[in-house]
């Protein structure tokens, strides 16, 4: 048989791959991109149609080097990149740096398998020119905007900036939301339980003001609320409807890249990119040991599709019967629906073989690698079982010109339950409460009356998850690029993250402000989202990639130049400390970086003094009583430490009190979760707790 190469992108995958291949394969990586735009130039040839000037990514000489020894040296060369937008150029490049004839040289699979492997090698492809167009327009266009627009930034606001097609609209969102919450007048409301027996000795069950004179109630403050107690003074309390049924609850789609982003920063609290690193490690391969080897474990992570291959599903089945019985399996396979403007390339993401179930595999994973691998599992076994069935009861109660409202739910058949449970943001947990056995006419004794105060809400700042959502919604980016788009709105300074959440800086508002009055298509939701969709018309041989651009970059261009004429030079206020730079002796200022505010020397670029800006929480160290000080750390995780450090090495990842454990007297941490916060004890040996704050 003729010596074949076969060309992967990273050392982990080909490692995994030359495991399912015989001694007439040699697998090399390409170590990602091997050629690109140059940095320093602008490497677009506009008078002659937007023409890229590739060249090779420095350091990727010897790269290049060793795979054109490998190609000669073999008959056969196949390029197995990923199968996506990217990885088709990827393959494209070498084709033309490897001088590799024309004809079908790309292979394609979307799970590191024996078997998928095997079958790939069967059949391979030419090249996808539509797929590489695709990408070129993308990398273009971000071109055209980076080398363009952010040098203005740099002249006019500060140097350093960027600008770009989809990290604006990021910034946007985020700045918009916060002058949402700014803005926001909350407004008073009440709302009344009743906490009703059904005789016996059983427990008051709770009933809440549903109508009022037959209207909705609006309880404005504490006056309507004292009108409405006073006209329900000794009313009786009589059953007048009782509805019982059963609901049910189907379970999630599997996981696509956006909603594996958003489950993983909600359960596992990893960020998107760090969701993103680990998912690709379980992709490539992991040495399994024994006679399985280094294998696959999930398919492929770029993906907005739900949809997952029948032979899956028929395993899935089989293994549901054997683990949970007929009862736990659907009559038919499950489909879902997925969104109207997917690209639905690749199937969901999902174990490539359910057998192998995330407990034997504890001890061969890292901690990250089996928590994300449990994640994936678990959703995609619980989306092919049969839907929960709940016991749903719904009583309304009249008291004079007031009707209540009681409601229940028990689980009656767990099914996909019995496996999964979806996260949610913030909205917690759907509760169970079982009611008392009612009927029509019966009478209940009044327990007690709750009225309760409450202030409307602004709308929550963004979190990772949520902000993934929202761009997938909004059809801003794509699968490959949430995370990259967060990591970089971060390192620009534009965007800060405080106990999860993203606040803008005063230089992002000043950005998007900017953005918004000179570029305003830049900074459009709905031009971005459109501009997407041009790039998948492309990659369908709709369109044109050197005419999209085009019809782009002219009118960008004339806009360009009116805002270098009319945008003056854009002073930041500066927040001045009182300490002193230690070298020099001016005041320090604060500034903002990647992970908050710290303080700087004015003097920059003469003098580089930099120190942290402290947050004192007005706790005093247990140690030896000095300061306690929120602190970061070089990834941007909060911490708490002694400002006294490195002399006192206090520290706690949770926000420390000035309270003592009535039990052991060690001191008391802040935890907060979904559920509400409560005060620990930080002893294992202890396990004190105690609830202080109901989660709203």
């Amino acid at each position: 048989m003729a010596h074949t190469l076969v060309i992967v992108e990273s050392p982990a995958k080909a490692k995994t791959i030359g495991k399912f291949l015989g001694r007439n394969y040699t697998i090399k990586p390409s170590m990602g991109h091997i050629r690109d735009l140059p940095k320093s130039q602008f490497g677009v040839d506009v008078e002659h149609g937007f023409e890229p000037h590739y060249i090779t990514i420095r350091g990727k000489g010897t790269v290049v080097k060793e795979l054109r020894a490998a190609a000669q040296k073999s008959q056969r060369v196949l390029l197995a990149t990923d199968p996506d937008r990217e990885g088709e150029a990827i393959a494209w490049h070498l084709q033309h740096l490897l001088e590799l004839p024309p004809g079908p040289i790309r292979i394609e699979f979307h799970e590191i398998t024996r078997n998928a492997v095997q079958e790939a090698i069967k059949k391979p492809r030419e090249i996808d020119q539509n797929r590489v167009d695709a990408q070129q327009a993308r990398r273009v266009l971000d071109r055209v905007v980076g080398y363009r627009l952010s040098p203005l930034l740099w002249r006019k606001v500060r140097k350093g900036l960027s600008a770009g097609r989809v990290q604006s609209v990021a910034v946007r969102l985020i700045v918009d939301r916060e002058r949402e919450i700014e803005a926001f007048q909350p407004e008073e409301y009440w709302s009344l339980t009743a906490w009703l027996l059904a005789g016996g000795d059983g427990e008051a069950f709770p009933a809440k003001l549903f109508k009022y004179l037959g209207e909705d109630p609006a309880i404005k403050n504490e006056g309507d609320m004292q009108a409405i107690l006073a006209a329900l003074e000794g009313v009786t309390y009589v059953v007048t409807e009782v509805k019982q049924r059963e609901r049910r609850k189907n379970p999630a789609a599997p996981f696509t890249t956006s909603t594996l982003q958003q489950e993983a920063y909600r359960k596992l609290n990893f960020t998107a990119r760090r969701t993103m690193q680990v998912a690709q490690q379980l992709y490539e391969g992991i040495d399994l040991g024994g006679s399985e080897g280094p294998v696959g474990l999930i398919t492929y992570i770029r993906t907005d599709s739900t949809r997952i291959a029948s032979v899956a599903q028929l395993e899935a089945r089989d293994f549901l019967m054997e683990r949970f019985g007929p009862d736990y399996v659907p009559e038919g396979l499950r489909q879902f629906k997925g969104r109207k403007d997917i690209q639905d390339a690749h199937e969901a993401i999902r174990p490539t073989s359910v057998w192998r179930e995330p407990e034997a595999l504890k001890n061969v994973l890292t901690r990250d690698q089996f928590r994300l691998y449990n994640l994936i599992w678990e959703r995609f076994v619980a989306s092919q079982m049969q839907a929960a069935i709940m016991d749903t009861m719904t009583v309304d109660i009249s008291a004079g010109p007031g009707l209540f409202r009681a409601t229940g739910s028990v689980v009656k058949f767990p099914g996909y339950l019995r496996v999964y449970q979806e996260g949610s943001d913030g909205e917690g947990k759907e509760q169970e409460q079982r009611l008392p056995a009612l009927t029509t006419g019966q009478t209940l004794k009044l327990q007690s009356l709750e009225p309760k105060q409450h202030f409307t809400q602004p709308p929550p700042r963004y979190t990772e998850a949520t902000l993934v959502k929202t761009m997938e919604e909004l059809g801003i980016g794509r699968p490959s690029t949430y995370a990259p788009t967060i990591e970089t709105i971060l390192e620009r300074g534009y965007v800060v993250r405080e106990q999860k959440q993203f606040i803008p800086t005063e230089l992002g508002r000043v950005v998007v402000d900017l953005l918004k009055e000179h570029f305003p298509d830049i900074i459009d939701v709905e031009f971005t989202a459109q501009m997407e969709q041009q790039l998948d018309e492309i990659e369908a041989g709709k369109l044109s990639w050197r005419q999209v651009v085009a019809e782009f970059y002219e009118p960008f261009t004339r806009v360009l130049e009116r805002a270098e004429r009319e945008i003056g030079t854009i002073e930041l206020p500066e927040e001045v400390s009182k300490e002193k730079c230690d070298l020099c002796g001016r005041n320090l200022v604060v500034k903002t970086g990647r992970f908050g505010k710290f303080l700087a020397c004015p003097g920059f670029p003469e003098c580089r003094f930099t120190k942290p800006l402290l947050e004192t929480i007005g706790v005093n160290c247990p140690q030896c009583g000095g300061e306690i000080v929120a602190r970061r750390t070089k990834k941007g995780r909060k911490f708490y430490g002694c400002q006294n450090y490195p002399e006192c090495n206090y520290v706690s990842w949770d926000k420390p009190t000035n309270q003592n454990c009535p039990r052991c007297g060690t001191r008391l941490v802040e935890k907060a979760s979904r559920q509400g916060v409560r005060l620990l004890c930080p002893s294992k040996e202890c396990g004190y707790e105690q609830k202080i704050q109901q989660a709203k």
